[in-house]
């Protein structure tokens, strides 16, 4: 199913949006390069229907900076939680939803960017086709 904002691409005659682009994608670092495709999807730790790859961490950025590639379930949510420390962003990349960031509702479609302060409430609630996302963090968050 292709969302409203979805870029198609056809790579070695393959047909990928750009959720899959990056769920099959490498990072290249001086002297290092890791796949994401050999990355397993961890189950998040409290939300259910929430799967998470850690794509850049801790560890490669001296504690600056972590990204991670999201994933959540159709009608399944990451609940009311807050980073006491950490700015997050959100980059929407497939799929639709909500987001509740400081009790304003925010809609999320594929090119929707949004930004979570440090100690601010949110929430993320996927829609019926689900919702794929980069949320990053500063400081990392792992």
């Amino acid at each position: 199913m292709e969302t409203k904002g979805q870029i198609i691409y056809f790579i070695g005659g393959v047909k990928m949006d750009t959720f899959e682009l990056f769920n099959n994608g490498k990072l290249l670092l001086p002297g290092k390069e890791t796949s994401f495709a050999e990355m397993k999807w961890s189950k998040h730790p409290v939300f259910e229907g929430v799967g998470l790859k850690h794509i850049i961490t801790a560890k490669d950025t001296d504690g600056m900076f972590s990204c991670h590639l999201v994933r959540i379930a159709p009608d399944c949510s990451i609940g009311n939680h807050i980073h006491e420390t950490q700015l997050e962003t959100h980059e929407v990349i497939k799929g639709s939803g909500k987001c509740i960031n400081a009790d304003y509702v925010i809609p999320y479609e594929a090119g929707t960017v949004s930004i979570m302060q440090a100690g601010v409430p949110h929430e993320v609630t996927a829609g019926a086709e689900g919702l794929y996302l980069f949320a990053k963090f500063i400081p990392a968050l792992c």
